[in-house]
């Protein structure tokens, strides 16, 4: 089992894109990034700048780092079929 730094990169790496993926409008700054997962200043730069390299975040005009749109996971859509019952309310209420 390795336990170096690359390790260690790819355990933070792993609970910065779940917190992300938690909070999807999520949007930090590098000094918020560092308060939030408790690393220093070089280090949250490093991991948040690999996610960019990734495409898995992006730096926004104002300086934050957000999920790339297409990453932001798309909300479920549920196919229900419709009765012929539930047909004839809506229609009576309409």
């Amino acid at each position: 089992m390795q336990v170096g730094p690359k390790s260690m990169d790819d355990r933070l790496l792993a609970r910065i894109r779940e917190e992300y993926r938690e909070m999807p409008g999520l949007r930090l700054t590098v000094s918020q990034a560092c308060r939030l997962w408790q690393l220093d200043g070089a280090t949250c730069l490093r991991l948040l700048e690999r996610l960019v390299a990734e495409q898995y975040l992006h730096r926004t005009n104002d300086g934050t780092y957000a999920t790339t749109p297409s990453m932001r996971p798309k909300p479920a859509k549920a196919d229900l079929p419709v009765s012929p019952r539930s047909r004839g309310r809506t229609e009576r209420s309409a």
